[in-house]
């Protein structure tokens, strides 16, 4: 079953902007803590905030942070996130506790983009569906077997067994007359059983980046040089944090966006591209 990328903002940092801007007063006053707490105003923000990005001072933007649900996205994207590490927490559905009995998965646009190719691509899945489900029920009834020489007694199962039931049938009169060894049993199962699934299975991770963090996220992820998927998850990601920040979260763009491209002679060349695309976005909040 095909999957479509979603991007929840579950919860950032409360005063999102001021908590910066207090830590970068902070570096150049005299103050106490308390005259800062209450100095800083939403207005005094905007325009401490556009001083202290300008200029590169990247250390404040670490005591704000925002936390993302995202689903509709493969392995191979949270393969790729993950290697964003520093300022940033994730915790992700695991294989090993939950079955993919019904597994989603991701088709990359170039895939998608010809009925034939997907045709194929999406019987290949059918086919490792097929593949998992019946690992998961042998490696099950393996166990059952086990379970039965080591000294185990169950009369329904015994029976079952001593008459050659399929087993998925058998595994179903595990499941219904012992509950608390199956649970244990199919996770064994099912972690072996996940060997077989592909890059493209679907999973749901929740994302914690400080500000900082988001920045070097964004200026690599934004890029057209990154992985397609990841680029629009990225953007997803962007477009939540201008709604919490326009005023930091416009110097988050693509470096091509206020300037030169980083790629040097790897550049993509689609730079007026990528300026409209953001740029656009970024007016409509200077608008406001």
């Amino acid at each position: 079953m095909e999957s479509k990328l979603n991007v929840v903002v579950l919860s950032h940092t409360p005063e999102f902007e001021q908590n910066i801007v207090r830590g970068a007063r902070l570096c150049y006053s005299s103050a106490s803590i308390e005259e800062l707490r209450d100095k800083v105003t939403p207005e005094d923000a905007e325009r401490f905030l556009n001083m202290i990005l300008e200029i590169g001072h990247g250390s404040i933007l670490e005591h704000s942070s925002i936390t993302f649900g995202i689903e509709g996205v493969s392995r191979s994207l949270t393969h790729q996130l993950v290697r964003h590490r520093i300022g940033c927490s994730y915790s992700q559905k695991s294989q090993r506790y939950v079955s993919e009995g019904q597994f989603e998965y991701i088709i990359p646009k170039p895939i998608a983009a010809h009925e034939s190719l997907k045709a194929d691509y999406i019987k290949m899945m059918e086919r490792v569906q097929e593949d998992y489900n019946h690992l998961t029920i042998e490696l099950l009834k393996e166990q059952v077997k086990e379970q039965f020489a080591s000294g185990y007694e169950n009369e329904g199962l015994k029976e079952a067994l001593a008459n050659e039931v399929e087993a998925d049938e058998l595994v179903c009169i595990f499941k219904e007359t012992d509950k608390k060894l199956y649970s244990k049993l199919e996770k064994i199962a099912i972690e072996n059983a996940r060997y077989v699934l592909p890059n493209a299975c679907e999973t749901k991770i929740q994302v914690t980046m400080n500000v900082r963090a988001l920045f070097s996220f964004f200026k690599e992820r934004l890029c057209d040089r990154a992985q397609e998927e990841i680029r629009d998850m990225a953007f997803e990601m962007w477009k939540a944090c201008m709604e919490i920040s326009p005023t930091i979260f416009k110097y988050a763009a693509p470096t091509c966006v206020h300037g030169k491209c980083k790629e040097g002679k790897m550049s993509c060349g689609k730079m007026l591209y990528y300026k409209k695309k953001h740029g656009d976005i970024i007016a409509t909040y200077e608008k406001k």
